[in-house]
């Protein structure tokens, strides 16, 4: 039998055994390091190039790892075969996101999508086009707008009027959190002065107490339930859209971190189950079935018939996703301490709970029992706290599970609970393209948490040395779908390109290493995945999920990593993405 694949040339990486780093692919017989190159330092903190080796595929799985030039690899290279000579440029395991929406982000590609809008005026333009181009619209509907772009973090109606020729318009926030409605969408669902907040949300309100366009959390359903629906062909159109996005990036598996109706969005099981079935889904995806704050314990007869129904092809719905708490910049971050004024002076406020911690530890006890995965969405310190609590009380009652819970997001943790993720078996689930100053971060955040509770923030490597597992996502659309930009932030705890006061490291004794960053992208994505036995490392019988990068990244300066190409994605073998210049 002739191989289908075989890389040769170049260095790979591969899984540690303790699945937390990427370490150089040293074949069967060979030295510690391979040839050129050497492994990581006694203390982890250094990787330097490994040595170039060749990889055979046949029949979807990775069949031999040799070094280069090998008889081997030669006599299972047949004349059908491909031979893809990566002439020094990297092969790594296939890049899995954590925490991401792709239904959602690719019906916002195809809408009003204000996604990547470097500023205000863009956003404006780009909303000015796409009504001018659709006449006969009757909602303007899209995402993607970013809070720093307003004072206070909340836009006026007036101003979307003036784009939308007085049209009913509806736009969410990039984070999700909240949502711009025009004076026509605010009349269309009855919200004027006299209309109560939702227990979960907020209605921006003007002097007067009317709407001022804003709406934060649950009050974005009260406009989101009057846009009409997108179609199941459209959304199937997105999804394939969003695939080909996150493929073109090295992306081979994911966790959707919302599959359920959410903020107006339709369920996107229904279309996930039509590309898996149809072979449309080349990705590994497992669905978090979205847990309805609203219904209770009730649902979970509901989730379970979900969960059997949501299995088809590379697609399974194994996990439950819990919103426990907001966003900080909106201040329904669930805090142990209050937010802080302008002024700096303490408030009364402290965030949200959406589930009672109480039943947030009975609920998750159950849904521990029935083997779901729980997947937490919490931001503040009182949420995360309350999920690991949720998860203590699951194993006091239940035992020790292989469920793999998560909590992602962790923007503020108190330093008790950071050893607590190690003991409790709880996975760090970082979004880390966040971890950095930026106008969201230094305007909207640290004056509202004061400087003692800012210095709390994305602790990756506290939570890394406690000996805490690390998965990465990027929460796209919220931001860059692209993991070589969210590592680069690891690793630099600074954007790429940043100038000026963005760019000084955020708490820089919280950086991450490069290999344990594109540790977390693989085969700690890939653990809460439930795919670190089948994908994530480069050895004979795995599947051969990969990605070829335009370089070696460890051979480079660390400033560099966010430069660092896609050039092909394979999943099982087969091409899903190649660049013009492979």
């Amino acid at each position: 039998m002739h191989a289908d694949v075989v890389f040769t040339g170049g260095p790979a990486y591969t899984a540690d055994q303790a699945g937390r780093r990427l370490i150089p692919v040293v074949p069967a017989g060979a030295a510690s390091a391979a040839p050129g190159g050497s492994a990581a330092s006694a203390s982890g903190a250094a990787l330097l190039t490994a040595g170039p080796v060749d990889v055979a595929v046949e029949g979807g799985r990775i069949v031999a790892v040799e070094a280069a030039g090998s008889r081997r690899i030669r006599d299972l290279t047949g004349p059908a075969t491909e031979v893809i000579d990566l002439a020094g440029r990297a092969l790594l395991p296939g890049f899995q996101d954590a925490h991401v929406h792709p239904a959602f982000a690719g019906v916002t590609m195809a809408s009003c999508n204000l996604i990547g809008a470097a500023t205000l005026d863009e956003a404006l333009a780009r909303i000015r086009s796409y009504c001018e181009s659709r006449p006969g619209l009757a909602w303007i509907a899209g995402a993607g707008w970013r809070m720093e772009w307003f004072p206070g973090g909340t836009p006026g109606r007036e101003l979307l009027d003036q784009v939308t020729g007085g049209r009913p318009a509806f736009l969410i926030n990039r984070d999700v959190h909240g949502a711009w409605a025009s004076t026509r969408a605010l009349e269309l669902a009855g919200i004027d002065a006299r209309t109560p907040d939702p227990p979960d949300g907020r209605i921006e309100r003007d002097p007067g107490g009317g709407p001022q366009g804003s709406l934060h959390e649950g009050a974005v359903t009260l406009v989101a339930r009057h846009v009409p629906p997108v179609s199941v062909e459209d959304r199937l159109a997105g999804l394939l859209l969003a695939q080909a996005h996150l493929h073109a990036r090295g992306i081979t598996a994911w966790q959707d971190a919302i599959v359920g109706e959410y903020l107006g969005s339709a369920d996107p099981l229904p279309v996930y189950l039509a590309a898996a079935r149809s072979g449309q889904l080349t990705a590994r995806v497992r669905g978090a079935l979205w847990w309805d704050r609203h219904r209770g314990a009730g649902q979970i007869t509901d989730l379970l018939g979900r969960r059997e129904q949501g299995r088809a092809g590379r697609f399974s719905a194994g996990t439950v996703k819990i919103m426990q708490d907001g966003v900080a910049e909106n201040f329904t971050a669930g805090l142990i301490e209050p937010y802080q004024d302008a002024c700096g002076c303490q408030t009364a406020g402290t965030g949200l709970s959406y589930v009672d911690p109480a039943e947030l530890r009975e609920i998750v006890t159950r849904l521990d029992a029935e083997r779901f995965q729980v997947h937490f969405h919490a931001i503040g310190d009182r949420a995360v706290r309350e999920s690991l609590d949720a998860v203590e009380a699951a194993q006091a009652a239940n035992g020790a599970s292989e469920h793999r819970h998560h909590i992602a997001h962790l923007q503020l943790i108190h330093p008790a609970d950071v050893p607590r993720f190690s003991s409790l078996g709880v996975t760090a689930n970082m979004q880390a393209l966040w971890a950095a100053h930026e106008p969201q971060m230094d305007e909207l955040t640290i004056p509202f948490i004061g400087a003692r509770r800012a210095g709390r923030q994305y602790l990756f490597g506290d939570l890394l040395r406690s000996g805490a597992r690390l998965a990465a996502g990027s929460d796209w659309s919220v931001s860059s779908a692209n993991p070589l930009r969210a590592v680069h932030v690891a690793v630099n705890r600074a954007l790429p390109g940043a100038a000026g006061d963005e760019a000084e490291p955020f708490l820089p004794a919280q950086r991450l290493s490069l290999a344990e960053a594109l540790g977390a992208y693989t085969i700690g994505s890939a653990y809460v995945n439930h795919l670190d036995h089948e994908t994530a490392a480069i050895e004979p019988g795995r599947l051969a999920d990969l990605v070829v990068l335009d370089r070696d990244p460890f051979g480079r300066p660390a400033g560099e990593i966010a430069a660092t190409r896609v050039l092909a994605t394979y999943v099982e073998g087969e091409r899903v993405f190649a660049a013009a210049d492979l």
